[in-house]
């Protein structure tokens, strides 16, 4: 047998043998590992956007991002006028002011300057109704002896009686100057104090709202509203795809159902990457059987009762996209070892 007979004897059994190993890792990949069958299951990287808007209306000042940019939660994407919501603030804050220095006024009460008038007023009373007092006791003597009219005596007895009640006028003056304001009126001022804080609190927030904040870490899809637009209350600036936490919807067969559990480990393969798939464990499970989607390709009838379940991307990258179909392999109970533990969500 001649050189080139051995070499080419050599060549088909390498790939015989090549042909082989690759034969039973794919024998391996999609139909048995350890002994046990792998379930596949076909679905779609599910579609997770936000449509962001505003809280306030306003006219839109500035947008930081552009439609396929990169954002971390946290970044401020776009942001409105302020300068309105500036100037009631302002106002919010005289307000303030004003009404506290009421409810100061109120909680002092009355001048002790006040107070001392208030005294002198009623010493003063006193002090004309005793010579009232006195005037009146002569008229009666003068009277009894028939030296002067009976008017006269009544003149006296009038101004007397007229003194007598300015002088308890005087006296409750001066008691409710030293007891100060009525609580019900300090309770109102407080009241309108507490009114103009929170009103001052609105204002505020009101011009934190004018900042548009990414809530996740994600894409822009779609901007919306360029500078100069004047925005509604909700109206959409931007859309934002979230890209973290990364879930894939599949489903699997109501037969296959009683094989799958939350927690149990995964294989995520898409068409651009069939060699490098992603790994990933089921977070939940469907209690309610629906008929299988029509976007969803698999190779049994299409009319079948099917359960959803999703699975939780552990190592996402930009190559997998939102909507894009993949083949999910969930892996029996043996080959679970291979990977990390993954703690299991419970809710979706």
């Amino acid at each position: 047998m001649n050189k080139k007979a051995l070499l080419l004897i050599l060549i088909i059994c390498l790939a015989l043998g090549a042909s082989y190993l690759t034969w039973q890792r794919h024998n391996t990949e999609t139909g048995t590992a350890g002994g046990e069958k792998i379930l596949i299951a076909f679905g779609n990287v599910d579609i997770r956007k936000v449509d962001l808007g505003f809280r306030v209306e306003g006219r839109l000042e500035q947008v930081y991002f552009e439609e396929g940019d990169a954002v971390n939660a946290g970044d401020l994407v776009a942001i409105l006028d302020g300068k309105p919501l500036e100037e009631e603030i302002a106002l919010r804050k005289a307000e303030l002011h004003s009404a506290q220095s009421d409810l100061e006024r109120l909680q002092a009460g009355f001048r002790t300057q006040e107070i001392k008038v208030a005294r002198a007023v009623v010493v003063e009373r006193q002090v004309t109704l005793n010579n009232l007092q006195t005037e009146l006791g002569r008229r009666q003597a003068l009277v009894n002896e028939g030296a002067v009219s009976r008017q006269s005596f009544d003149d006296i007895k009038a101004q007397r009686d007229e003194a007598l009640a300015r002088l308890e006028s005087a006296r409750e003056e001066l008691a409710l100057l030293v007891e100060g304001f009525r609580k019900e009126d300090i309770s109102r001022a407080q009241a309108q104090v507490e009114s103009r804080e929170a009103q001052m609190q609105i204002a505020r927030i009101k011009l934190d709202d004018t900042r548009l904040i990414a809530p996740s870490s994600g894409t822009i899809l779609i901007r919306v509203l360029e500078p100069g637009s004047i925005v509604r209350v909700g109206q959409t600036v931007m859309t934002l795809s979230i890209s973290d936490p990364a879930w894939v919807r599949a489903y699997v067969a109501e037969p296959d159902l009683g094989k799958i559990h939350p927690g149990m480990k995964a294989k995520i393969y898409t068409d651009s990457r069939p060699d490098q798939p992603y790994l990933g464990h089921i977070g939940f499970i469907s209690p309610e059987a629906e008929f299988t989607p029509k976007n969803v390709e698999t190779p049994e009838l299409r009319t079948r009762l099917v359960y959803r379940f999703r699975v939780t991307v552990d190592n996402p990258d930009q190559g997998l996209r939102q909507g894009m179909p993949v083949t999910v392999k969930l892996l029996p109970q043996s080959d679970d070892s291979e990977h990390h533990s993954i703690n299991v969500e419970k809710t979706e």
